[in-house]
């Protein structure tokens, strides 16, 4: 089965770059310099920011349905990041050494099932996860921290 993966939009995000940190820090938006990788895995681009980029700090609604689901949690974006990733059947690397977290969520936006997979082994849970019909989209979270990653869909 054909799978999609998609990095968050920039556009949100472009209007923070380059604010000054007391600006972004009334945002509620906290930048880091990135010292060491993996560790800073950008969300838009879909990779690790390499030491020495900035990447910041934000809280971004993953799960906007108003259902019992509805989620939010801290993510980071690589500063000047602006093609998000969009490819099928193609698990970024970013996703590769994590254990993950993938939540199937139905149209209204219920979560009728989930797993955990390091990443290496993430295509059988996608497999697995969509061949309820129910299923209408996976969103993918670093189970250690619990942020959200990156969202799936049928191609």
């Amino acid at each position: 089965m054909s799978f999609r993966i998609q990095g968050l939009s920039p556009a949100p995000f472009i209007p923070l770059y380059g604010l000054s940190d007391a600006a972004l820090g009334a945002l509620g938006v906290v930048r880091y310099v990135a010292d060491k990788a993996p560790g800073f895995p950008d969300r838009v681009e879909m990779r690790d920011a390499t030491p020495g980029e900035t990447v910041l700090l934000i809280n971004h609604v993953s799960q906007p349905a108003d259902t019992p689901y509805r989620a939010s949690h801290a993510i980071f974006v690589r500063e000047g990041a602006t093609r998000a990733f969009d490819e099928v059947d193609l698990v970024p690397e970013v996703l590769r050494p994590r254990l993950l977290s993938l939540r199937a969520f139905d149209a209204a936006g219920m979560m009728v099932d989930a797993d955990v997979v390091e990443g290496g082994q993430v295509e059988r849970l996608i497999e697995r996860l969509f061949q309820d019909a129910r299923a209408s989209c996976l969103h993918a979270h670093f189970a250690k921290r619990g942020c959200y990653a990156a969202r799936i869909e049928r191609a």
